[in-house]
């Protein structure tokens, strides 16, 4: 891999999961470094002792409290509260002036969600959701937009959030780009139709975005299974095929397509494998597709 894990001068490697700054992916680490990632590369590497609460809001856990290896949040209670405190996802935050926009993203066929988020973050909400394709429906105030938001999944029928195993499973058998782009264009003209919520927003004109290419999901293998924690001492090794939202898709050594949800990353320090270390954190099968289709609300 083309970043060094193992400590050196002092400094330990915790990671921080992926991000995407710029529209590309990275691995963060802790001290704000970002190694980035590039698909057909190789990765291998070991997580060393045991994971611990990275902290909250750019605040480090005080206690460092140890945490599950499965918690996908990877934070402590105390941590978490804080986190959730002051999230406009929570629903915590009113009075954010800032404008915010309002999105109806698409995961797979029959996978479809609205949401809000800052005007000012552009695309980013939705490549760290793993939104294959996405158009934009309106612009104003936090508090219009968050009704908006309410108001249009009651009326289309569709969540605010689609559960990551089935955007996993969508991802591996992919309809084509035009018909992607239809599904979420019909799905605007129904928004559309809805009363009301132009009133306070200003409406945008459809214009369906695909991020398939950015996340490398053309032609990728059936997918076989999941990583479900990383353990201390456990190695992970492989070929990065696809980098989706929180998620890394790997052909292991031994031909199985893999998903690494990197916020089971969170918290470890990491070092270096050799690739020939094998591939030794638990991993469950993956769900099928067709059991991952959306079946209304949840």
């Amino acid at each position: 891999m083309s970043w060094e894990t193992r400590r050196a001068g002092g400094v330990e490697w915790w990671s921080r999961g992926i991000g995407w700054g710029g529209g590309v992916p990275g691995l963060r680490w802790r001290g704000g470094r970002v190694s980035a990632l590039t698909y057909g590369q190789g990765l291998a590497f070991r997580a060393v002792g045991v994971r611990r609460c990275p902290g909250a809001r750019g605040n480090p856990c005080p206690l460092e409290a140890a945490v599950s290896g499965r918690a996908t949040g990877g934070r402590c209670p105390e941590c978490a509260r804080l986190d959730r405190a002051h999230s406009v996802a929570a629903d915590t935050v009113a009075d954010d002036p800032q404008p915010y926009r309002v999105y109806l993203a698409w995961f797979g066929p029959g996978m479809t969600k609205v949401g809000i988020t800052a005007e000012a973050r552009g695309e980013a909400r939705l490549l760290e959701q793993g939104a294959v394709a996405f158009g934009w429906l309106g612009r104003g105030p936090l508090m219009a937009a968050r009704r908006t938001e309410e108001v249009l999944r009651q009326a289309l029928g569709v969540p605010d959030r689609v559960a990551y195993e089935r955007k996993r499973a969508a991802r591996h058998a992919l309809p084509p780009a035009g018909d992607r782009a239809r599904e979420v264009e019909e799905l605007y003209g129904r928004a559309r139709a809805v009363g009301g919520w132009t009133e306070t927003l200003e409406p945008l004109e459809f214009a369906a975005r695909d991020h398939a290419e950015v996340f490398g999901l053309d032609g990728l293998p059936r997918l076989d299974g999941t990583v479900t924690e990383l353990v201390g001492g456990g190695v992970v090794t492989g070929r990065l095929l696809a980098a989706a939202g929180p998620d890394l898709h790997l052909l292991a050594p031994d031909g199985r397509c893999l998903v690494l949800d990197t916020r089971l990353m969170g918290g470890w320090i990491l070092e270096a494998a050799g690739e020939g270390d094998g591939f030794s954190v638990p991993v469950t099968a993956a769900v099928p597709a067709a059991v991952s289709a959306q079946e209304g609300l949840f």
